[in-house]
């Protein structure tokens, strides 16, 4: 997923969110899905910098603990 795909669906979301949460929930919703692109953009440079799929993805789980639901830290893909 390209950085606006992305920036879109964490857009979407946010609006999502504000509709059903005060602006401390909304607020506390925007900090969450920053720091869960901010792994996935981690995640991404260990990819490229030739490391292990494994091991990116390890750096992912533990970045993304307690941010988002599932082992994929709120995005799931092909593989």
């Amino acid at each position: 997923m390209n950085k606006i795909a992305f920036f879109l669906v964490v857009l979407s979301f946010s609006w999502g969110a504000s509709a059903q949460h005060g602006s401390k929930e909304t607020q506390e919703d925007i900090s969450r899905h920053r720091a869960m692109a901010e792994a996935h953009e981690a995640a991404a440079k260990c990819l490229e910098s030739g490391k292990k799929p494994e091991q990116c993805t390890k750096e992912l789980q533990t970045a993304c603990k307690g941010l988002a639901l599932g082992k994929s830290c709120g995005m799931k893909h092909v593989h």
